[in-house]
């Protein structure tokens, strides 16, 4: 049997034609798959971590990298447009918006208490009231046994010997929450420190860890330290977290109850920017985290896949903050930043 050329050329156009429908479906799904890369705060990446996980469960199309390298890192990672979605703890302020081109927007995902964690052996019930914690991180107070200390824990067997203090080595949105509330009760620390979230400590014996893992990693192995991380981090690593004194008074330990009693009366505005410097009751360091989108994406494939996650976050993602310690934001609040997205993604 002979084939002249003509009879191959049809054969072999007929097995393309039947090997592109048959892998079409497959082409399809590989161009309608979409990975979103997220870099910034450290303060929410166990729950982003979560949340990368659990979005493929409804969308398995759709996968989302994030990285902690801390808030400072997400904003300028934004700034850039080197990501597609950035983390903060600290709100951008104006200034910083009006540096990205593409626009963009605050997502708040969730809420948090700030730990202030401590390595004191023999010591596990420690106390610090609103005079006595900002004088420590402004270096007022220097040593353990210092009697302001003493005062707020009687009977507590403190050593004498320095305090080794440890702070964020990064651009820190953590940071930002916690010299926010030391700002809000003392003058002293404002003057002197001030908020911010790469603040010029004027402490000795300091130690700095990058990230909320590098501080409470620094803070485990380091006897006479204290230092401050998210919650959740506290109590993965099982450091010590100090009870601190709020506004009506009370010394109140770090929890999620007692961050939702905190945040429970923050307004949102418009643009969805919050300040939390001393709530009115519970946890007194307390602070909100964000997700910054941008209104103009590359493609509309791109924009449809931040939709679709942001939904996702706000709609599904939210029964999985309380299995990490962190808050909800209010359904309300909800909705209204849906209604932004979705209706300025592009």
């Amino acid at each position: 049997m002979t084939f002249s050329t003509t009879t191959l050329y049809q054969v072999f156009t007929t097995s393309v034609v039947a090997s592109a429908v048959a892998f079409s479906p497959v082409l399809t799904a590989i161009a309608q798959a979409q990975t979103l890369n997220g870099a910034g705060a450290t303060f929410p990446a166990p729950l982003y971590e979560r949340y990368a996980r659990e979005v493929r469960k409804k969308y398995p199309d759709l996968k989302i990298n994030y990285q902690g390298i801390g808030s400072s890192g997400g904003i300028r990672q934004v700034t850039a447009g080197t990501v597609d979605f950035g983390g903060s703890d600290s709100a951008m302020k104006d200034q910083e918006i009006a540096k990205v081109k593409r626009g963009v927007i605050l997502v708040p995902t969730a809420g948090g208490a700030v730990s202030v964690v401590y390595n004191i052996p023999g010591v596990s019930n420690l106390k610090l009231s609103r005079a006595t914690l900002p004088a420590i991180f402004s270096g007022q107070i220097t040593n353990w046994n210092d009697a302001k200390i003493k005062a707020d824990n009687p009977g507590a067997n403190l050593p004498n010997q320095p305090i080794k203090f440890v702070v964020r080595a990064d651009g820190s949105g953590t940071t930002f929450i916690f010299t926010n509330h030391l700002s809000s009760i003392s003058g002293y620390f404002k003057g002197r420190v001030g908020t911010g979230n790469a603040p010029e400590w004027t402490l000795s014996n300091v130690l700095k860890g990058k990230g909320n893992p590098g501080v409470a990693s620094l803070v485990a192995r380091t006897p006479g330290s204290i230092g401050y991380v998210e919650y959740s981090y506290a109590v993965k690593n099982k450091l010590n977290s100090a009870q601190l004194q709020n506004k009506k008074g009370e010394f109140v330990s770090p929890s999620l109850q007692s961050a939702n009693a905190a945040l429970s009366s923050v307004k949102f505005p418009d643009n969805y920017r919050v300040f939390v410097g001393d709530p009115g009751q519970g946890y007194p360091i307390v602070g909100l985290t964000w997700m910054m989108i941008y209104k103009q994406y590359p493609t509309a494939a791109k924009a449809d896949a931040v939709k679709k996650w942001i939904n996702w976050v706000l709609k599904d993602g939210q029964q999985y903050n309380d299995d990490l310690n962190y808050t909800k934001i209010p359904s309300d609040v909800v909705n209204r930043v849906l209604e932004t997205v979705n209706s300025s993604v592009k």
